[in-house]
């Protein structure tokens, strides 16, 4: 991000402010986003807490934080009274906070309801998908979305099992997949449905096109966009955005990815790929 002190940095995906912390330690001013109101309440305690700890030692600390989708980048900007600004950053995907919470059904490893949705108001769960869409579009779901290679063994248990009761929890759909896909990996047959389920519950990858060329007409020249994916289809989106647009140079020729050391910490940093171009 080469944050300059005193400049005004976006982060569209506050979560629980582990980037943001950073670039109001180097002195950015931090206007933040997200889609999640818990991750706003959580973001917004440990920011207020950094600057309680900076004013404290004579220091200061700048940020405002806003629940909202970054597909809406613009009109939130306008909102703060940004025109232009020194950096963005996406930071895209799930937290460890999102995962770890019963109630909110993204992980297969814990029993909760088929939810999936990243904020409260969306209409549309998981649990809606599995039972309302046919076979057809649920293997179109899968094989896109997640790129699932048993897409259609999935579909049809899944339609099958249904007849006899509804699929309501992630229990339930994880053992479904398991059962349709013979194969044993590494990963766990139910990742990539679930990667599909969610994905398509919270509209991510049209999200993301959205956001692109709003955040690149909020750059001021010199100014970062830096993108944090951790799957192929959204990899493929940032790659392909940032080759065509005649605005970016390219500052990462390849994406940066987790050391073994930040891996052995964090497992989750494995599949994670950063991505930074600069606005000419």
């Amino acid at each position: 991000m080469a944050v300059k002190p005193g400049e005004v940095y976006l982060d569209c995906t506050l979560g629980s402010a582990g980037h943001a912390l950073e670039i109001i330690k180097q002195g950015g001013r931090l206007y933040g986003l997200d889609i999640d109101p818990l991750a706003i309440k959580r973001s917004k305690e440990r920011l207020n807490k950094l600057a309680n700890h900076l004013s404290a030692s004579g220091g200061n600390a700048f940020f405002k934080a806003k629940l909202a989708n970054f597909s809406q980048l613009t009109t939130v900007a306008q909102e703060f009274g940004l025109t232009a600004v020194a950096g963005i950053l996406l930071d895209l995907g799930l937290s460890s906070e999102q995962l770890a919470d019963s109630d909110r059904g993204f992980s297969f490893n814990l029993d909760a309801p088929l939810d999936m949705r990243v904020n409260p108001d969306y209409q549309v769960t998981a649990a809606d998908l599995i039972n309302g869409l046919n076979k057809g579009e649920l293997y179109e779901l899968f094989a896109k979305l997640g790129e699932e290679q048993h897409s259609l063994s999935i579909a049809d248990l899944i339609v099958r099992t249904r007849l006899l009761k509804p699929i309501t929890t992630t229990k339930q759909l994880a053992e479904i997949v398991m059962q349709a896909v013979k194969f044993r990996g590494r990963i766990h047959p139910a990742t990539k449905v679930f990667q599909a389920l969610r994905i398509a519950v919270n509209d991510e990858l049209n999200n993301l096109k959205a956001v692109l060329p709003q955040a690149v007409a909020l750059l001021k020249p010199g100014g970062r966009l830096a993108v944090i994916n951790f799957h192929s289809l959204e990899d493929r989106i940032v790659k392909q955005y940032f080759k065509t647009n005649d605005q970016l140079a390219i500052v990462t020729a390849k994406p940066i990815i987790a050391s073994d050391e930040e891996i052995k910490a964090n497992s989750r940093s494995r599949s994670a790929k950063l991505r930074v171009a600069e606005k000419i």
